[in-house]
């Protein structure tokens, strides 16, 4: 979803240039402030500043009082910025005086790999191509087992690429086996997520732990690393920073692909402003993606017993609803499976997540994929996973160090394997 906590790089006006040279955006000499208001008076300030101008982009979503906001401004901004604070009495702190400085300080730490040279692996991030490359050689080599999938198409006409796993057959003594979908990176900069969704697809194949074993031969899985593909190919081609997808929209581009589900679209947690990386489109499922992925999600209706989107970052664990405080009707065995996926995944390397419902754990935010999965489609158990680092990282949040993802998948996998044995005691696969 990226329910995010920090970092979030808008691109406005500077991108549109960008796009069109395929000049990579550069955030030199800007300054990045976290900002916290303490009443509704100062938030509506927030908001009215927040897509009001090319050269002041808001990381955070403006939507609580007293929640800590980050804030990137260009060096010209900068005076204006401070006197609209001052006037309005807004606390702030001054978190880097060079944006483009403490990015580059983190680079060298994480490894990119270009065009694949050797075989596919998890010591690096690779990009697109790359992926898709190594998913039809799986189909190729794995008949029978592995059918690579179209989840749907981009607005710059890319395919969005997964597989459908069935080893052993579709079936166990005559009867469908249940469905478990995942969908990550539908926020492009999050390297991390499609990273470790073909680690789990590797996992589900190859694996001779006797756990992953049972999950890859008792489910069908349907798996889709990159949930926004024009999107993932711009954080390697122009701004590593990116988030939306790359519709246009005036001066601006792109939508919020995980605010644009038609599920209480744009009722709270979202912005109107094409400029906001929080843009919940014009209209629900505006985005070619959103769109044609919920028809794809639509034709397996019935078949989808669990859903997982995967996100960084934050260590989190979430679950319906964004749009609301309300609870689930089943509010009670999510907590049970919650408990027990969370305890599973610190077990291993000893780390922490936490959550719980999306309003209250992170933020309101309408128009989520996993609210739309359960609240249309009768998926009772969705969850979405914000993965490694936790939410004290600023800077290095987007750019986890290659030789993370190993061991945050290894984690993940841990959890998900619990959440399964969890949701099928419930009684949800039967």
């Amino acid at each position: 979803m990226s329910l995010t906590k920090c970092l979030l790089f808008a691109l406005l006006a500077i991108v549109a240039s960008a796009s069109v040279s395929a000049e990579r955006v550069r955030y030199d000499h800007y300054r990045m402030y976290k900002v916290n208001s303490e009443n509704a008076k100062q938030l509506e300030v927030l908001k009215d500043l927040e897509g009001s101008s090319d050269s002041i982009m808001f990381l955070d979503g403006v939507h609580l009082v007293g929640a800590d906001i980050q804030i990137v401004v260009a060096p010209h901004k900068v005076p204006d910025f401070l006197e609209i604070l001052g006037k309005s009495e807004i606390k702030y702190e001054l978190q880097s005086r060079d944006v483009q400085k403490s990015l580059d300080e983190i680079d060298e730490k994480v490894a990119i790999k270009g065009r694949a040279t050797t075989a596919y692996n998890w010591a690096q991030y690779y990009e697109l191509d790359d992926t898709y490359a190594w998913l039809q050689d799986l189909a190729r080599s794995g008949p029978g087992v592995v059918t690579l999938i179209e989840g749907g198409k981009t607005y710059q006409g890319r395919s969005i690429l997964g597989v459908k796993i069935t080893k052993g057959g579709e079936t166990i003594n005559g009867k469908a086996k249940p469905g478990i979908f995942l969908e990550a990176g539908i926020h492009a900069r999050e390297w991390i997520a499609p990273a470790a969704a073909t680690y789990i697809i590797n996992q589900l194949l190859t694996s001779e732990v006797e756990s992953i074993k049972e999950l890859a031969e008792n489910y069908t899985w349907y798996v889709l690393p990159h949930a926004n593909p024009d999107g993932y190919v711009y954080t390697h081609t122009t701004d590593r920073m990116w988030r939306k997808t790359r519709t246009p929209y005036g001066r601006c581009f792109g939508a919020d692909p995980n605010r644009n589900w038609g599920f209480h679209w744009n009722e709270v947690g979202a912005s109107s402003s094409a400029c906001s990386d929080t843009y919940a489109g014009p209209s629900a499922f505006s985005e070619i993606e959103t769109l044609s992925l919920s028809k794809f999600i639509e034709g397996l209706k019935g078949k989808v017993q669990l859903y997982l989107s995967l996100h960084a970052y934050s260590q989190y664990l979430l679950y319906p609803y964004g749009h609301t405080a309300d609870l689930p009707d089943n509010v009670a065995d999510y907590e049970k499976v919650f408990n027990a996926s969370i305890a599973a995944v610190n077990k291993r390397y000893g780390t922490k997540y936490t959550g719980g419902n999306i309003y209250d754990a992170i933020y309101p935010a309408a128009g989520a994929s996993v609210d739309w999965a359960y609240g249309t489609q009768d998926v009772r158990m969705a969850f979405c996973y914000e993965l490694r680092p936790s939410s004290t990282s600023y800077f290095t949040g987007f750019k986890l160090p290659a030789q993370q993802i190993v061991p945050a998948s290894e984690e993940l996998l841990d959890s998900i394997v619990a959440m399964a044995t969890e949701v099928k005691s419930l009684g949800y696969f039967d």
